[in-house]
């Protein structure tokens, strides 16, 4: 991505529309609008109506334009918007105008957001939170996505930064200005205080079950039982759509079949698996060990009984669980295990209160943590590492085993916390996090 370049691309969704956004940022912008625009470079921040024509004066389109100039802008640079009418070829005869003008080009994925965080106008938490509030599905992920585009993650991270600088201090003030006079209660002890608390605060961010990546990237509910259970038919029944292959072959379940829905407003993969048995057959041994790693990694599972068939559940049954006792249209619910939920995939019976179930319970583990630190795998990592660094710190100065060495594990964990928010060393990861951006943003 070159600074020199100035970036056009559609802004708004795939046509056809009424509207489209076409947005250019870079210093060439006054050149395009003075030669494809008869009004010229609008006004600042004004929407002027105008004709918008190709290098051949040929009509485009008529619409408004918006200038915004740099530095007050989304990316810090010049900027400018057209707004027109939203057909494919008013915005095809529109891109291929502006790419033909010198030094403009189509932008790359999350191309403006980099410049904006290139700008110093956002920093990497919040421009992820851009990304994050475009493709949320539910209210839970356009909270947590406007909440870390806002800053809520930024404060929390430049606090514990903040902190974490004025310990360094008092170490760095014990290295370079030794009191014989102090016994080590004296300088070592508020230092161990301070680093206790930021050490805590930590542990329980790192603590939160993952619900903030679980938000962004949904919950995970696998059905597990006996071959021919009804587990297939059960996924297609709430999925409301032929998801999974339902034969009475035993054993036609051979892999993990996920199918990503709603409930309890949370987003939620729910997953078939392979009948739980003994079997000489390799196919099928593979997705039983499939089926068994879904249900380990699983925030809750399913576990179906068979009712033509009843036998107690294949597999360990957590306190969090639901047993359903299926085919309950062709036996007496009476046959059920206590708190079983009697259901029948094939006419539908229960399978409303199993989802009730369900969002239920993934409502109220969303709601466990009020306002999670840490919404990626990223931020978990860095934050990993940097707790790591602190408790090497603390042992360090609690051993008496020199200042020095402790002043530059908090030296690392600082930089581990500015990585999050990209305030160091994250040159490597900067094309990871904006290529999952869309176009135009």
């Amino acid at each position: 991505m070159s600074e020199r370049d100035t970036i056009c691309a559609l802004a708004s969704g795939q046509p056809p529309a009424a509207i489209c956004i076409l947005r250019l940022s870079g210093d060439k912008v006054w050149k395009v609008a003075g030669a494809l625009l008869e009004c010229g470079l609008p006004e600042p921040r004004h929407a002027t109506l105008t004709k918008f024509r190709d290098e051949d004066s040929t009509l485009i389109d008529e619409g408004l334009a918006l200038f915004m100039p740099g530095p007050h802008s989304y990316t810090g640079e010049d900027t400018l918007e057209l707004y027109l009418h939203g057909g494919p070829a008013v915005i095809k005869h529109s891109l291929e105008t502006l790419t033909a003008q010198p030094g403009v080009r189509l932008a790359e994925p999350g191309e403006f957001t980099r410049r904006a965080f290139e700008a110093g106008k956002l920093d990497l938490t919040e421009a992820e939170g851009v990304a994050d509030i475009i493709e949320a599905e539910t209210e839970a992920q356009k909270a947590q996505a406007l909440r870390q585009l806002t800053g809520g993650l930024t404060e929390t991270y430049d606090r514990w930064r903040a902190e974490l600088t004025g310990v360094l201090a008092l170490i760095e003030v014990m290295v370079d200005f030794p009191d014989e006079g102090d016994t080590p209660e004296d300088t070592v002890r508020p230092i161990l205080d301070k680093l206790d608390l930021i050490i805590t605060e930590l542990e329980d961010a790192l603590g939160d079950r993952g619900i903030g990546e679980k938000i962004r990237d949904g919950f995970r509910v696998a059905i597990v039982g006996p071959p021919n259970a009804g587990k297939s038919s059960l996924l297609n029944r709430i999925a409301r759509r032929e998801a999974a292959i339902v034969t009475d072959i035993a054993g036609t379940t051979r892999d993990v079949v996920e199918v990503r829905l709603v409930l309890g407003g949370q987003v939620v993969w729910l997953a078939d698996t392979a009948g739980l048995r003994e079997t000489a057959d390799i196919v099928e041994a593979e997705g039983v060990r499939r089926a068994e790693r879904a249900a380990r990694e699983a925030d809750l599972r399913i576990h179906v009984i068979d009712g033509a068939n009843p036998e107690p559940p294949a597999g360990p049954v957590e306190q969090q669980d639901i047993v359903v006792f299926n085919k309950a249209d062709q036996r007496s619910a009476a046959l059920a295990p206590d708190s079983a939920l009697p259901v029948s995939a094939a006419t539908g019976e229960g399978v409303e209160k199993l989802e009730s179930w369900i969002g239920s319970f993934i409502s109220q583990r969303a709601a466990s943590v009020e306002a999670p630190v840490i919404t990626r795998a990223r931020h978990r990592e860095k934050l990993s590492a940097g707790l790591a660094s602190l408790a090497q710190a603390r042992q360090l100065l609690e051993d008496d085993m020199g200042a020095e060495l402790a002043a530059e594990d908090v030296r690392m964990a600082l930089r581990q916390l500015g990585a999050v928010i990209g305030t160091v060393g994250v040159e490597d990861i900067l094309g990871a996090v904006f290529s999952q951006f869309c176009i135009g943003k």
